[in-house]
């Protein structure tokens, strides 16, 4: 406010009365008006009330003229308007001081009718005196108010106020500015006094909120805003109304008059001051952003339906199994897509029917396969009663999961009252024009429904894992193709030998991890030779899947036929390398063989390379023989002592030619132990050779336990779990023949020794109990002992063996091995033979390093299959 001199007094004039009653009323106006806005009702201090006063704004000066013309007192707001000091300015002749020269003849009229007792009001023109503010000529503008006085001599003077014009035109231009900013504005525009009351509200509020703008004031934001809101909205109003500090894009919802559509606004709130800078209120600055937020939603909602659609082809089908595929698409949609959902899939297609077996009616049987939970445990029950993972099950007729599997087309299923599943979404999975079965995908109460876009995406999910799991039950269909070809291709059963107590062990690759692999070639066998003898087998065809699989079987049936020709075991390899090298060959082995004639030259024939030992055990002299084709060596554990890896040559794997096999022979001792095995036992990724190698040594260390135990101590010790290659382990204890059960003659060449070892044999069966086969066997024996007098060189060797069967062989130093040939009826001889194989189980001739063996083999009275007799089979002939 302006200040007023203390030296200026009341004039003793009956008009300067007049004036001095007239400026008394005018207080007592402007006093009642603030008393009106807030302040004490009869007080003489002058206050100001919000939002300030005109005066804080505005440049209003006083000073007072003396009767000789010149400034006797300069006010405050006079040095601010003026820049001049009040030390400077006293004595100073405002005519001559701020006047343009141009002007001072016409001020000096004024001044004299000013101290003639008369008052005047006008605008003049000023300039600052030289030197002032460091300026020269500095024009302005001034609105002057003259009122005359006089002084305590009674002598005239005058009181002078001054207004800067141009400030206050200032003032006005903006006042018009604000007030066009604060109507015209899109947005809603409230000034909120200190008690968080509107002061003032723009026209876009009031069309909004209903109602003039007049019609809002007073109000608070309880009256817009629901409660819980409008406190949050209270309590940030009076922490900006407190600290100063600005509050951007504040979101807030509640809902306008007439309508049920919840609104969003971003509100800025910023403390409003006087031009005395103190706070007067807030300001608020409200958009309406509920178009914005939902598209945002929208856009949020495609987002994340891309990121989920990218997550469920970086994370499905990275499996060839269907239980793991049906999981791993649970585990992308819960809880980014929804709170619980499940998988069934078609009980056909799992126990691997060519096609999923679906009814028309879409009620077939399914097993639930996998189910996930973003806020309970509980079995999924969005459909109907649960069902617990794994359980088979089927819906009705007039279910919406069976028509969804029916129509193959996704149908929403409302949540039952008072149950967890607000709805549910039955998708049917459909890979290749084929419903596989069915997902279901269910948002708990209080979450946002399902749409459209998310039906789609539903959708999108389903048929994505419907083809993982249809390819997952192709693989596994041809996957378990090929492992029955493999199975059917090992030793069915546990293997029997004589002299030999077997285990073995044969695990597929990834076996022990559950995950779905490629077979391989690995094998075993366990083949009967003539002479209670036995061949022991463990081999590797490289490479995998079904080709190697195939290989292997060649191979092995390649085995059991050399087996049965009693070729040394040196001779089995090599004939085997052959085999092996004629497999990848378009001619077979005779083209290979052919080729390997001329000079190598590049081609596209696949070569099938694989490593094999052959072992051959007689069990009467316990003396084993063994050849090596690149596989790993044979483990011998000794009674008593620590196990070790016999020297064999190892020899080049089969299918590389060129080199021949070499044969170890070793004794071994009454109940050692003997282990053949392929690498996946003792190499993996994470363990190289020499270190498995050591460990199934080490593995072995009481082989007095059963040899079951053995086998399963030994993959329970070893890393059997990588599950990169498969396993193959044969292993074998010793236990030959004892001396009781062998009969050892020697004869000498000549036709008494026909009879003596009929008679020999006779005395060697009774000997044994064995009284039923003494017939058979005299009559047997009498054929093959003069056969190798007739045919036969150097003296003749009669043994009988006793385990499972009675094993007869005659020996001679001849070469020439027996034929049998089919008689006429009028040939005298050539019978002997034909009655041997008519009453026998078996018979055969084998070549020794010293001539040859003939032999055959009779069952045991008791066993299985009956014995022949002779008198029939001599009928027979004829």
């Amino acid at each position: 406010m302006s200040e007023i001199p203390a030296k200026s007094t009341e004039s003793e004039d009956p008009s300067e009365g007049a004036r001095a009653g007239a400026a008394d009323g005018l207080a007592s106006a402007v006093g009642g008006a603030l008393a009106a806005d807030g302040s004490r009702t009869g007080d003489a201090m002058w206050q100001s009330s919000p939002p300030g006063s005109i005066y804080d704004y505005i440049k209003v000066a006083s000073f007072s003229i003396g009767p000789d013309g010149l400034v006797d007192q300069w006010s405050l707001r006079a040095e601010h308007l003026f820049g001049i000091p009040a030390d400077r300015a006293v004595g100073m002749d405002p005519i001559e001081a701020f006047i343009d020269p141009r002007h001072r003849e016409r001020g000096v009229r004024k001044m004299a009718e000013i101290l003639d007792g008369r008052e005047w009001t006008g605008v003049v023109p000023f300039r600052l005196p030289r030197g002032v503010q460091g300026e020269c000529g500095h024009e302005g503008l001034a609105e002057v108010y003259v009122m005359p006085t006089r002084t305590v001599e009674g002598e005239k003077a005058a009181v002078c106020i001054v207004v800067d014009v141009r400030t206050l035109r200032s003032i006005e231009t903006d006042l018009a500015a604000s007030q066009a900013i604060f109507g015209q504005s899109p947005f809603g525009f409230l000034l909120i006094d200190p008690d968080l009351r509107v002061r003032r509200a723009n026209q876009r509020f009031a069309s909004i909120f209903g109602g003039s703008p007049d019609d809002h004031r007073g109000k608070g934001v309880h009256d817009y805003l629901q409660r819980a809101e409008a406190e949050r909205v209270a309590a940030t109003m009076r922490r900006v109304l407190e600290t100063g500090n600005s509050i951007t894009d504040m979101h807030v919802t509640g809902f306008v008059p007439g309508s049920d559509e919840r609104r969003h606004w971003s509100v800025n709130l910023y403390r409003v001051h006087s031009g005395s800078g103190r706070p007067i209120g807030i300001a608020w600055l409200g958009i309406d952003i509920t178009a914005r937020r939902a598209a945002a939603r929208e856009a949020a909602a495609a987002r994340r339906n891309l990121a989920l659609l990218n997550e469920a082809g970086a994370r499905i089908g990275n499996s060839l199994d269907l239980e793991t595929t049906a999981r791993q698409l649970l585990d992308v949609v819960v809880p980014g897509f929804c709170d619980l959902a499940t998988v069934d899939l078609y009980q056909g297609l799992l126990v691997g029917d060519e096609t999923p077996p679906g009814l028309a009616d879409g009620s077939a049987e399914l097993r639930r396969v996998a189910f996930a939970s973003a806020v309970s445990d509980a079995p999924f029950t969005g459909t109907g009663a649960p069902v617990a993972v794994g359980a088979v099950h089927h819906y009705p007729f007039n279910s919406s999961c069976a028509d969804a599997l029916r129509t193959a087309r996704p149908q929403t299923v409302p949540g039952e009252d008072g149950g967890l599943v607000q709805s549910t979404l039955a998708v049917p999975m459909v890979a290749h024009d084929t419903v596989v079965g069915l997902v279901q995908f269910a948002r708990t109460k209080g979450s946002e429904p399902f749409g459209e876009r998310d039906r789609d995406l539903a959708v999108e999910l389903a048929a994505r894992a419907a083809v993982c799991i249809d390819n997952a039950r192709l693989y596994r269909r041809e996957h378990e193709r090929a492992l029955i070809l493999q199975r059917s291709l090992l030793p069915p059963g546990d293997p029997e030998a004589s002299g030999l107590d077997i285990a073995c062990r044969y695990l597929p690759g990834n076996a022990n991890t559950g995950r779905p692999s490629e077979v391989g070639g690995d094998w075993f066998d366990v083949i009967e030779l003539p002479g209670h003898r036995t061949a022991l087998v463990v081999g590797d065809v490289m490479g995998r899947g079904l080709r190697a699989a195939v290989a292997m079987g060649e191979l092995r049936t390649a085995v059991r036929t050399l087996a049965q020709l009693d070729l040394e075991p040196a001779e089995v390899l090599a004939q085997l390398d052959e085999i092996a090298r004629g497999l990848g060959a378009p001619g077979g082995v005779q083209q290979a063989t052919r080729a390997a004639r001329r000079p190598r030259e590049a081609d596209l024939s696949e070569v099938y390379l694989a490593t094999c030992v052959y072992a051959v055990y007689d069990s009467v002299t316990r003396r084993c023989t063994f050849a090596n084709a690149g596989h790993l060596p044979p483990v011998l554990v000794e009674p008593g002592e620590p196990a070790l890896m016999l020297d064999v040559p190892p020899g080049l794997p089969l299918g590389v030619g060129g080199e021949p096999f070499e044969e170890v022979e070793v004794e071994l001792p009454e109940g050692a132990l003997l282990a053949l095995y392929t690498d996946g036992l003792v190499e993996s990724r994470d363990h190289p050779l020499d270190e498995g190698l050591q460990a199934f040594v080490t593995a072995l260390s009481d082989p007095t336990q059963p040899l079951e135990d053995v086998c399963d101590g030994v993959l329970n010790t070893l890393d059997t779990h990588h599950g990169e290659d498969d396993i193959a382990l044969l292993m074998a204890r010793v236990q030959g023949l004892p001396t009781e059960s062998v009969g050892d003659w020697t004869l000498p060449r000549e036709p008494r020794s026909v009879g003596r070892a009929r008679e020999y044999a006779r005395a060697q069966l009774l000997s044994w109990d064995m009284e039923p086969l003494v017939d058979t066997t005299e009559l047997l024996v009498s054929e093959l002992v003069t056969n190798a007098l007739r045919y036969g060189e150097g003296e003749i060797r009669l043994r009988l063996l006793l385990d499972r069967t009675l094993v007869c062989e005659v020996w001679d130093a001849g070469l020439v091995q027996p034929r049998r040939r089919r008689a006429r009826d009028t040939d005298e001889g050539g019978r002997g033979l034909q009655l041997v194989g008519l009453l026998s189980a078996a018979w055969g001739s084998r070549r020794t390093p010293r001539g040859k063996t003939v032999w055959f083999e009779l069952p045991l009275p008791g066993g299985e299959t009956g014995l022949t007799d002779p008198a029939e089979a001599l009928l027979s002939l004829f």
